[in-house]
């Protein structure tokens, strides 16, 4: 089984090694209708592994848009994006928000901080990523971005002084099991689960992630 997370709520997700990401990119359009496009993909080079993209000072190798028209790639037909990882089977799987989720990204201290007091205050969660470069993406209703600013002010808080940024249109995250370079794979920290099919509205998570995140500078 594929390792995941240990933290608050982190569960074992239920894919064998061998699922390719072809198969992961169209169970993630089949099972919960997220469009889903190919990113870059990690190239060995004398033992090294390279972006795609040709910068070798890349920093997110293998693991963002491969171009300008990554909008108009994705997809939520599951037939397409077999399609399209059939023709680079090695490709990132990423997930535009601003469509069926947006993210709330914060540092993974705070993120494991504000998980274990959702958990205490029996807060229904929407899956949740932690990415190689320890950040995590909690999953809210699309329009977080658009109303993120205001709900913290509501808190108290300056949204220039938290480290906790709302992913809308126009943005992307990277889904399990992408791999950035040598620095290890996203994971999931939330499994997506049938339960957690609907997501939560980012006015019910912004409170104890704002404070995780104040707790955190």
């Amino acid at each position: 089984m594929e390792e995941t997370i240990a933290g608050p709520e982190a569960v074992q997700i239920p894919k064998q090694r061998w699922e390719s990401l072809q198969e992961t990119a169209v169970r993630y359009a089949e099972e919960r209708h997220w469009d889903v496009f190919p990113g870059t993909w990690l190239e060995a080079v004398d033992g090294v592994q390279h972006c795609s993209c040709g910068d070798t000072a890349c920093a997110a190798r293998g693991a963002h848009p491969a171009g300008e028209d990554w909008e108009a790639l994705a997809t939520g037909s599951a037939t397409v994006a077999r399609r399209m990882w059939q023709k680079q089977p090695t490709a990132s799987i990423l997930l535009p928000t601003g469509r069926t989720f947006d993210a709330i990204e914060v540092a993974e201290t705070a993120g494991f901080l504000a998980l274990a007091r959702m958990e205490r205050m029996e807060l229904t969660l929407g899956p949740v990523t932690l990415t190689p470069d320890r950040r995590m993406h909690f999953f809210v209703l699309p329009g977080a971005a658009v109303k993120m600013p205001d709900l913290v002010r509501k808190l108290g808080w300056s949204p220039s002084s938290l480290d906790l940024v709302a992913l809308g249109e126009g943005s992307y995250v990277a889904a399990p099991p992408t791999r950035y370079g040598s620095r290890g794979a996203v994971q999931w920290a939330c499994r997506p689960t049938p339960a957690n099919r609907w997501l939560p509205d980012a006015e019910e998570l912004i409170s104890p992630l704002a404070y995780a995140c104040g707790r955190d500078r």
